[in-house]
């Protein structure tokens, strides 16, 4: 039995630690904070419970397995999941909609064909079989298979299998980027606004994010997205407690300050305070970056409305920037309080969100620059973007305005001081192919003792994949470092 140290008490940190502690270990997690969750946070006031990270689980698979590998039990014992369905609508910026049912290809065949014209439905099925190919290409030494750092290729040096068709006329001297993938293959500026949302909600520049980009529309198209009943900050009330079940020992308002290196392997973590920690490994489920992290922030605008939910309300409808080159202008380059943002507007079914059936919690997210891009902490900054969030909420929830009661701002910069994310950025999915951003951290690195779990490592961020990244660390201490990966 080994003891472990883990540092950090986010979702990829609590998943090795379960699995861990199950494995015979003696874990003990240091968090910096009061709780546990990382960004998987809610948002609570007058009856009303809001999400204020991730409002929707994608791959539950993940989790089913933690589940499963740490109690013999399925995850629907611990916590209440439904699809959502209909997937999503869409309203574009010329003001046609559609709404894309869950899994169900035929179905978004029909959908996109009705709305957008003959064809349209054809050219988005099509795209998206050759985004299985990447899928199928990826999906095991991307999520499956740890990265350790010498012994294997980081994500972005490997070849995007994206099976891209050729411009006419035209030879490709690299692989074409998603922004081009859409351009050529879907045409029209409301496929190529579906496609690349995909890319915008995990902080991805369209116009630099490889091909492979196109499996994230794959994967909740094929697979769906879940809701989690009293929102997804119970997915992680639910792991907190299989961790507390496995006998995984908590210490909260316990600062890392670095981990404790001796005879040139991991030996435990000292903590702020100065007390050393002794441990026979170290796993590190914080973000690696000392200044600014890599990525875009998300901003969130919870809002508390008078009157019933309507029974024929949409689960969650994506409302698309105004003028698509303008948003990623102000996302990627220079911020622009005036550019408009593509919107997701979210209003599940849920009476835990909500003091009575009389009311209804709706939040509102967008990917925005970080903190220190934009001065999130400026009362007056954070309204004024919250404004341009709730315009645009207002093509989706008639009479939003007058059934207003109240709202509440969440910022990256809240996100910073809650998780000590710098800047408050939000982690990407690993991806094959350049331009797939910010590089992540080996699960494990050139210290012999200690690894890396959590949004930050591989295979990146998501819940899914941070899912993965505990379930990978914990197969590295468990079998050693030659181990790949269950088969």
């Amino acid at each position: 039995m080994a003891r472990i140290a883990v540092i950090g008490a986010g979702l990829g940190a609590l998943a090795g630690a379960a699995r861990l502690a199950t494995a015979g270990h003696r874990v003990t997690v240091f968090e910096r904070g009061q709780t546990y969750g990382g960004g998987v946070r809610r948002y609570e006031r007058d009856g009303f419970a809001f999400d204020t990270g991730p409002g929707v689980l994608w791959l539950p698979a993940v989790w089913r397995d933690l589940f499963l590998k740490t109690g013999r039990e399925p995850l629907e014992s611990r916590v209440a999941l439904r699809q959502v369905d209909p997937g999503a609508r869409h309203l574009f910026a010329d003001g046609t909609g559609v709404t894309l049912p869950a899994a169900s290809r035929a179905g978004v065949l029909r959908a996109l064909d009705a709305a957008l014209g003959e064809g349209s439905g054809r050219r988005w099925a099509d795209l998206l079989v050759r985004a299985r190919t990447a899928w199928d290409a990826t999906r095991r030494p991307l999520l499956e298979e740890p990265l350790t750092a010498g012994e294997r290729a980081e994500p972005a040096a490997l070849a995007d299998p994206y099976p891209a068709l050729r411009r006419r006329g035209l030879l490709r001297r690299r692989p074409p980027v998603l922004a081009e993938v859409a351009a050529d293959e879907l045409g029209d500026p409301r496929l190529v606004a579906l496609l690349e949302h995909y890319a915008l909600g995990h902080g991805l520049d369209p116009r630099t994010a490889p091909a492979s980009a196109s499996v994230l529309a794959y994967l909740e198209q094929t697979f769906g997205g879940w809701y989690v009943g009293g929102g997804v900050r119970a997915l992680a009330d639910a792991v907190h407690r299989r961790c507390a079940e496995r006998g995984v020992e908590f210490v909260f308002g316990a600062e890392v300050v670095r981990t404790d290196v001796r005879d040139g392997r991991a030996a435990g973590v000292v903590l702020a305070d100065g007390t050393r920690v002794a441990a026979d490994a170290v796993v590190d489920g914080t973000c690696p970056h000392p200044g600014p992290a890599p990525g875009r922030g998300r901003l969130t605008v919870a809002l508390a409305l008078r009157g019933a939910r309507p029974a024929d309300a949409v689960h969650t409808t994506v409302v698309h920037a105004p003028a698509r080159d303008a948003e990623l202008a102000a996302l990627f380059g220079r911020p622009d309080p005036a550019a408009g943002l593509t919107v997701t507007v979210r209003r599940p079914d849920d009476p835990d969100c909500v003091p009575d059936g009389g009311h209804e919690a709706v939040t509102l997210t967008a990917t925005v620059p970080p903190d220190g891009e934009v001065a999130w902490a400026e009362p007056e900054v954070a309204q004024a973007y919250a404004g341009r969030l709730l315009a645009a909420a207002g093509r989706a929830v008639p009479e939003l305005r007058e059934r207003l009661l109240w709202h509440a701002v969440h910022t990256p910069a809240d996100a910073a001081a809650q998780t000590g994310v710098p800047g408050g950025a939000v982690p990407v999915p690993a991806l094959a192919g350049p331009g797939a951003g910010p590089r992540p951290v080996p699960n494990a690195g050139g210290t012999p003792g200690l690894y890396a779990a959590g949004g930050w490592a591989h295979p990146g961020g998501g819940l899914a994949h941070a899912g993965m990244s505990g379930a990978l660390v914990a197969g590295l201490v468990t079998e050693g470092p030659g181990w790949r990966g269950s088969r």
